[in-house]
């Protein structure tokens, strides 16, 4: 038998349909304080509707458009959970379209998420990534060349 939409849902329930495991729920749970489930006796969690479209939010925001837990903290700081839920829900919202790997969203097309994401970029963390990139890649080059002589 099917539950209704507005059925509380178990941790598992909802683990399985963001596909993502219950470990990641509880943590997020310690890291947003907006998502609340009722905690029965023993600690069993039951989540709410809007519990589970948070979490859907938190996981797009996170996996999907990359941002950073402290990024969507701030999000949600700024710019409301009820608007960015909104938001990512209307056809036209910030969640549309996604930009190709590399590319900046466009601000007219995006809205406040892209203002955000540019406005974390221009903060130089960017070229931080750069920087830890080319790092990344010199150690791999040398260990390619280690383990090369070494055999």
């Amino acid at each position: 038998m099917e539950k209704s939409p507005e059925a509380y849902r178990t941790i598992r329930e909802v683990a399985d349909s963001l596909d993502l495991p219950q470990h990641v729920l509880r943590f997020w749970e310690t890291r947003f304080p907006q998502i609340r489930p009722l905690k029965r006796a023993g600690g069993r969690r039951y989540y709410r509707p809007d519990d589970i479209e948070r979490l859907r939010l938190i996981r797009r925001l996170l996996y999907d458009e990359g941002y950073t837990i402290k990024g969507v903290q701030k999000l949600f700081k700024e710019q409301g959970v009820q608007a960015l839920s909104v938001a990512a829900a209307s056809p036209g919202g910030p969640f549309a379209e996604t930009a190709t790997a590399g590319e900046p969203h466009a601000e007219s097309s995006q809205g406040p998420v892209a203002k955000a994401t540019q406005q974390n970029l221009a903060d130089g963390e960017l070229a931080a990534l750069r920087e830890a990139l080319a790092d990344i890649a010199d150690a791999e080059r040398i260990l390619a060349q280690a383990r090369a002589s070494g055999s």
